[in-house]
């Protein structure tokens, strides 16, 4: 029986939904998904198995156009996923089309060593007409030679199974890279913070879109089974810290509700969970953020 390993890298725009193909095709909740563009800063590994093979798939942060330190650290980090991956799945808005984006990464596809297989993936077919994706789809394999296209809407679920079983088949030959049960190499501290930081984003809306982090600073197993989880917010002035902290404190308590709930559903067991919120006016400048966070402080470098 031929076994195959490798990674996927998954690269697009912001908001194109890289994080959702990626929880469809794992089958679990691994990389959080909002309606803020730009939502995902670690290379989450998601582990799915198809067949004889096992899929990782690597969840880039969404390219665009970096300004700051932290935009361009992210925007590295995608390039550096797409980079050592054996395959590279590019999602694109069928409704949005050949943006700016867009041609941005085509011309860094074009860059990439020859021989790296390069997939299309045309998402959200629900949100537009029949000839369009065509037209759209035979637009873009003009400017790229990509190995296979699919007409997908990760949502859904329509055609990521087709895709699921084509990236299967084109990996490399060789022994899994995890243990079967292994969903995500990413340690349990980060998803956690990931899972918090996800209902603050969808709690605060407009008002802190990027000025915040999370951080799990302690984890502790208790003999009863439960997990006692530690959490810091970092915000950057006192002046979202009371955004955070909500009027006597029910954001706070909502978000740390919502954070546990989902957490206890993940681990499959009681969490007792703490949040403090703590202003630190430079933590987008300060290299141990980075380092939580999964990605090179020296890429941020202009």
């Amino acid at each position: 029986m031929t076994t195959r390993a490798g990674f996927v890298a998954l690269i697009g725009e912001p908001n194109a939904g890289k994080s959702t193909l990626t929880n469809r095709m794992v089958g679990a909740k691994v990389s959080i998904v909002t309606h803020k563009v730009q939502t995902t800063r670690a290379r989450i590994r998601g582990v799915a198995i198809e067949g004889e093979s096992q899929l990782v798939f690597v969840d880039t942060p969404g390219l665009f156009r970096p300004r700051r330190r932290l935009d361009r650290a992210m925007v590295a980090a995608a390039w550096g996923g797409a980079a050592d991956a054996d395959i590279i799945v590019l999602l694109i808005e069928a409704h949005r089309g050949i943006t700016e984006g867009v041609e941005k990464i085509l011309e860094g596809l074009g860059e990439m060593p020859k021989g790296r297989k390069v997939a299309l993936a045309i998402n959200k077919i629900d949100k537009v007409k029949s000839e369009v994706l065509l037209g759209l789809s035979k637009n873009l394999n003009e400017r790229f030679d990509f190995a296979e296209t699919f007409m997908i809407s990760a949502e859904k679920g329509h055609g990521a199974q087709h895709l699921k079983e084509w990236l299967a088949q084109q990996l490399p030959e060789g022994p899994w890279l995890y243990p079967e049960d292994q969903i995500a190499d990413l340690p349990m501290r980060m998803i956690a913070a990931e899972m918090t930081r996800e209902k603050l984003t969808l709690r605060l809306h407009q008002e802190l879109p990027y000025q915040l982090t999370v951080e799990t600073e302690n984890w502790e197993e208790r003999k009863d089974g439960s997990a006692r989880i530690d959490q810091i917010v970092y915000v950057m002035r006192d002046g979202h810290k009371g955004i955070v902290l909500g009027n006597k404190g029910e954001t706070i308590k909502a978000v740390s509700k919502a954070a546990r709930e989902e957490l206890e559903e993940f681990l499959g067991r009681r969490v007792h969970l703490f949040l403090q919120v703590k202003v630190r006016p430079n933590w987008l400048e300060e290299k141990e953020r980075y380092s939580e966070m999964g990605l090179d402080f020296r890429d941020g470098n202009a």
